[in-house]
């Protein structure tokens, strides 16, 4: 069970790390370097989380528990196995706080060059920018709740304080993952149909397409 979830969260967080490269592509007119950029820092983090699931998953120990006459299984790792879990997270959120500061970077430069007061396109950055921003906001919760997990030991306690902590370690993943993850999709699509809304049924109403915006506006490269 405990593989299953360790792919699950790898696979999910690729995912919603191909939508930020499509967002932040989109955001700097489809500039080729910054795609560039993009999808190599991601296809290594994306690797090395990789590699260090699936050692993981080959270290994997199960054992059953009989406390007070109930059966409880417990998943534990062979050796030092278990401190690459931190390491993942660390990897995440190095590649979380890149597309951070790449989405507030070109935010603030079209915001100072062209006021978001009415138009389109300021809209359009607000709204991606504060997904963002939630979704980083969950994603760095998650971590600190990861690492503390790890870093206090309490992956083996029984203890309440210990199941507690565990619970809310759960919670704040499924919200970042399932949640904010897909309002990073949806919040685009909710103001785009917003938009279209604003004028009449019969009338053709603008979508959002940053490139057709003025390409010089944030130039071809970050």
């Amino acid at each position: 069970m405990s593989s299953v979830v360790n792919w699950a969260s790898f696979v999910v967080n690729a995912m919603l790390g191909v939508i930020m490269i499509t967002r932040l592509h989109a955001m700097y007119q489809q500039s080729k370097r910054v795609l560039i950029f993009l999808v190599v820092t991601f296809l290594a983090v994306t690797i090395a989380c990789a590699v260090m699931t699936g050692i993981l998953d080959k270290n994997i120990l199960g054992e059953e528990l009989v406390l007070s006459g109930s059966y409880q299984c417990n998943f534990d790792y062979q050796g030092n196995a278990q401190i690459l879990i931190p390491k993942t997270w660390i990897l995440g959120t190095v590649w979380e706080v890149i597309a951070l500061c790449l989405a507030a970077w070109v935010a603030v430069k079209h915001f100072r060059q062209q006021p978001p007061t009415g138009s389109i396109m300021g809209d359009c950055f607000a709204v991606l920018m504060k997904t963002h921003m939630l979704y980083f906001a969950s994603f760095v919760a998650s971590a600190c709740f990861h690492l503390g997990y790890f870093t206090l030991g309490m992956q083996n306690s029984l203890s309440v304080g210990g199941q507690v902590y565990s619970g809310m370690l759960t919670f704040f993943g499924l919200v970042q993952l399932f949640v904010l993850g897909p309002r990073l999709i949806l919040s685009v699509r909710e103001l785009n149909a917003r938009l279209l809304d604003d004028y009449d049924e019969g009338g053709t109403g603008p979508t959002i397409d940053f490139q057709m915006h003025v390409r010089t506006s944030t130039g071809d490269g970050v």
